[in-house]
């Protein structure tokens, strides 16, 4: 057997943290008590997420609190960490569609919520524990969409850029309201906003409180393709075959350009070389490489 060419040097410290579960923005250092969050949500009942894993390796996540549109009650905002969290620990999963229940994605956060928690220091505790959850799914390992079907209102927004692809239906409705409401996007949506379309159309798309229809969506580059059916069974059938093109192939694969990709922004220049070098190690030699070279396949067809 020819010998390795080289050692292989040791995961470095990018790659150890990334590859940490329960990795956070904020912690007690940063004046944030997560525990003590979850106890003040758990106080404002109403509605669930629900999660739903396929065979195929799609996760279905689902806003279900349709007397509101969706929206967020504290309840559901604990509930939507403990699914991400289920979700890290999901190894057979490589894809997740994220939806609302009833033909509405979400209107934002429940407003006896919001009203009950109206201090300034109310509002960054939650500002910390929303950006926490949607940086961790963010950086699942999963190639994410979210699928908006009527309206993504305000935390609704922001929830949307969290996912790696957003898809709409013809009739749906897209509409960053906080500057109305006398505040900003606290949940990561701007900064995400603008990663995605740029700064100077996010800027026009917040300043103005924007309502951005289907076709205004796809053009500002905001989604990636509008579906043909309005129907929820059938869009979210829709959606799942959309998905398929981008998740076949082996599991170990599909995850490990994700992380590469994703969570390499996150690292200095240098830092995501390595943790690039790393995952080539965990997949190099391995049974789909291998599976690949036998089959001697023409790739340039």
């Amino acid at each position: 057997m020819a010998k390795s060419l080289l050692k292989i040097p040791s995961m470095s410290l990018g790659t150890k943290l990334l590859h940490q579960t329960g990795l956070s923005l904020y912690n007690i250092s940063h004046g944030f008590h997560e525990d003590k969050v979850k106890e003040k949500l758990q106080q404002f009942p109403g509605g669930s997420i629900d999660l739903q894993k396929e065979d195929s390796g799609i996760g279905i996540l689902t806003l279900n609190n349709p007397s509101k549109r969706n929206a967020f009650s504290g309840v559901m905002m604990v509930q939507l960490l403990e699914k991400v969290i289920e979700l890290e620990n999901w190894t057979e999963g490589k894809g997740l569609i994220v939806c609302g229940a009833k033909n509405t994605f979400c209107s934002g956060s429940d407003l006896n919520a919001v009203k009950a928690l109206g201090t300034p220091e109310d509002g960054v505790a939650l500002c910390m524990f929303m950006q926490n959850t949607l940086t961790r799914l963010k950086r699942l390992p999963l190639i994410s969409v979210a699928l908006v079907q009527g309206w993504a209102l305000g935390g609704g927004a922001e929830f949307i850029t969290a996912c790696d692809f957003r898809l709409m239906t013809t009739e749906s409705e897209i509409r960053f309201v906080h500057k109305e409401m006398g505040i900003i996007p606290s949940w990561g949506g701007a900064t995400r906003l603008a990663e995605i379309i740029g700064h100077r159309q996010a800027l026009k798309v917040l300043s103005g409180a924007l309502k951005i229809d289907s076709k205004q969506a796809l053009n500002l580059g905001m989604v990636d393709e509008v579906l043909q059916s309005s129907d929820e069974t059938e869009c979210l059938e829709e959606a799942k075959e959309w998905l398929k093109q981008f998740i076949k192939g082996p599991t170990e694969v599909t995850r490990a350009l994700k992380t590469t990709l994703f969570l390499g922004k996150e690292l200095c220049f240098q830092e995501a070389l390595e943790m690039e070098r790393d995952l080539l190690g965990t997949l190099w030699g391995g049974p789909a490489n291998l599976e690949a070279i036998a089959r001697k396949g023409k790739f340039c067809k």
